[in-house]
């Protein structure tokens, strides 16, 4: 089979600072290339490369031959005319991407008479065909949204939909489905790969999800600080990895066939440095059993049964929620909608609990009612004996310390104008804990727990990596020394190794601090490991409930089931089974 792309020896600098360090790969026509690594491994610089806008300074050398024509050696001119229309890209943020002013079927037509000669009236029916062709309701109506008005899954529908408006050779999908829910997910990559043999395409797939990868790639070739340290067919990869570095990707992944849990093991990590050569390095430090932690053997009604002592799970529920509803009105006319609709549920002191189910089933809702964030429209809210939902705000202050809440993104969730240490201190301050003297102790002394230098002090966000931005919102959440944590979506965006230690530390901080957590994630894998029991919720309700290994043993109900088909990590199990 012809190869479509060669990519020789490509290096892309930034000044002394090199991304990508002398890449090669080929890929065939109608082949798909995962292509894989941690942040910072130069997978998407290499992306850019292709389509030629890594931005200034940057400096791209080497080769990349695309059906024979140098992309290099092309004008300004004669590479916007390969952008779109012969080489396409899909990026990982829809939102960020979108013109928020622009409905979504200006935005396609914009494309499609940039690179076709279209009438503006021949540009909108093909709009609406493609909203069709990548299974958007209703396209006709829907065509005049604006990006807002869409789901996350809608969204990237969209972005697809733009990417193949040309039917381009060549698609690159930039981590297409990271932070989308499981089944949302599977429809998107059944999606590109049924557009890929439509449309007869190569695909070049970026992601750091190994289950993807198994299910949806031919190839895979695997980065690491901007090299390619291995290359081979899907099958081989997963059965007989060769570098130390994929077999530690290998080994962070979890998956639903490894049965792990918590109580039983700390996960598998890869520690990165620099070598006394000033070479990048990594350690990986391999799966080992969990000793010193001391919780008793939950099951799927944890408070039924009387603890030991020493046991961080307590008989008594920390949280109670009692037929909780939450409304938020709609247009004039319509019946309020119903985000959380009689959810009853307990968390008992030292135990996680953990809710799945896809966006909008009303997850992050019921967490903000928790909070007292959104009013509750009937049913209690129980923290510690005291019912929540009556109380007023200067009456909710002082309880509100016990409950915090570690979001999805820290980035966006903590104030990029601040040092950490004014992050930690204003929490602090607004709840008038301690002098200066003692908050100043009592941060450097969380900042040691999740692990930070105590250098963080000065530095600010933009300073850290997005695992080092997570502690500093765990370090923000615990500050306050609360009892339960809400975590919503905590490691969804995070590669397998960041996500492997945040995890670790979540156990270890629950171990050490005695907390009760409420896990909230679209990655069954991941909840399976860190809870005790689990919630499946689905339009507002709970339709099913268990202990953490009998939900996915014998699951009952028929969504439950469907989540767990969705899953791409079966695909990853059957590939390291093989």
């Amino acid at each position: 089979m012809a190869n479509l792309l060669e990519v020789r020896d490509l290096r892309v600098s930034f000044g002394t600072h090199e991304a990508v360090r002398g890449l090669s790969f080929d890929i065939a026509q109608g082949e798909t290339l995962a292509l894989v690594g941690e942040s910072g491994c130069g997978k998407s610089a290499t992306a850019l490369s292709l389509m030629r806008l890594v931005p200034a300074p940057g400096r791209v050398t080497g080769s990349l031959r695309f059906d024979g024509h140098e992309l290099l050696d092309l004008s300004p001119r004669e590479i916007r005319q390969v952008r779109g229309q012969q080489i396409s890209m899909i990026f990982q943020e829809p939102m960020t991407s979108l013109n928020p002013v622009l409905s979504i079927g200006a935005q396609i037509v914009e494309t499609l008479r940039q690179h076709e000669d279209l009438s503006k009236a021949a540009a909108s029916k093909r709009a609406v065909e493609l909203l069709e062709l990548v299974q958007i309701p209703e396209p006709q109506r829907r065509v005049f949204d604006y990006p807002h008005e869409l789901s996350g899954g809608q969204r990237q529908r969209v972005m697809i939909a733009m990417a193949v408006a040309c039917r381009p050779r060549l698609l690159i999908a930039d981590e297409p489905t990271t932070a989308l829910d499981v089944t949302i997910q599977a429809h998107i990559l059944e999606l590109l790969d049924g557009l890929r043999r439509e449309l007869s395409m190569s695909l070049l797939l970026i992601t750091h999800d190994l289950g993807v990868v198994a299910k949806h790639a031919d190839r895979v070739a695997v980065m690491l600080a901007g090299e390619k340290v291995e290359e081979a067919p899907v099958a081989r990869l997963f059965t007989q990895p060769q570098h130390p570095y994929t077999r530690g990707l290998l080994g962070a992944s979890l998956n639903l066939a490894d049965d792990l849990h918590y109580r039983g093991w700390k996960l598998p990590e890869i520690r990165h440095g620099i070598a006394e050569d000033g070479e990048p390095s990594f350690t990986v430090l391999p799966r080992s059993p969990r000793l010193g932690l001391h919780v008793a053997d939950v099951r799927a009604d944890a408070h039924s049964n009387a603890s030991s002592e020493g046991d961080a799970v307590s008989a008594t529920p920390l949280l109670e929620l009692q037929d909780l509803r939450v409304d938020y009105p709609q247009r004039r006319g319509q019946p309020a909608l119903h985000a959380v609709d009689g959810v009853s549920l307990t968390i008992a002191r030292g135990e996680t609990v953990g809710l799945v189910g896809e966006s909008g089933c009303g997850k992050s809702t019921l967490s903000k009612a928790i909070l007292r964030l959104v009013p509750a429209a009937a049913g209690a809210i129980r923290l510690r004996g005291t019912d929540l939902a009556p109380l007023g705000e200067r009456e909710l202050r002082p309880l509100r310390r016990h409950v915090q809440m570690v979001f999805q993104d820290p980035y966006s969730s903590i104030n990029p104008r601040r040092t950490v240490a004014e992050i930690l201190d204003t929490v602090l301050v607004v709840n008038r804990i301690g002098n200066a003297q003692q908050r100043r102790t009592r941060i450097a002394a969380m900042l040691d727990r999740v692990g930070l230098p105590s250098s963080a002090l000065g530095r600010y966000p933009h300073e850290f990596s997005g695992g080092q931005r997570q502690r500093i919102g765990i370090a923000r959440a615990l500050v306050l020394e609360p009892d339960l944590l809400i975590c919503d979506e905590p490691v969804s965006a995070l590669d397998v190794s960041i996500q492997a230690q945040i995890l670790n530390l979540l156990v270890d901080l629950k171990r050490d601090l005695g907390l009760a957590y409420l896990f909230i994630s679209h990655d069954l894998s991941v909840v399976r490991y860190i809870a005790d029991r689990v919630h499946v919720m689905q339009a507002g309700r709970i339709v099913e409930s268990g202990d953490h290994r009998d939900i996915w043993r014998a699951p009952q109900h028929p969504y439950t089931r469907t989540l767990l088909d969705a899953i791409p990590g079966k695909a990853f199990d059957d590939a390291r089974a093989a």
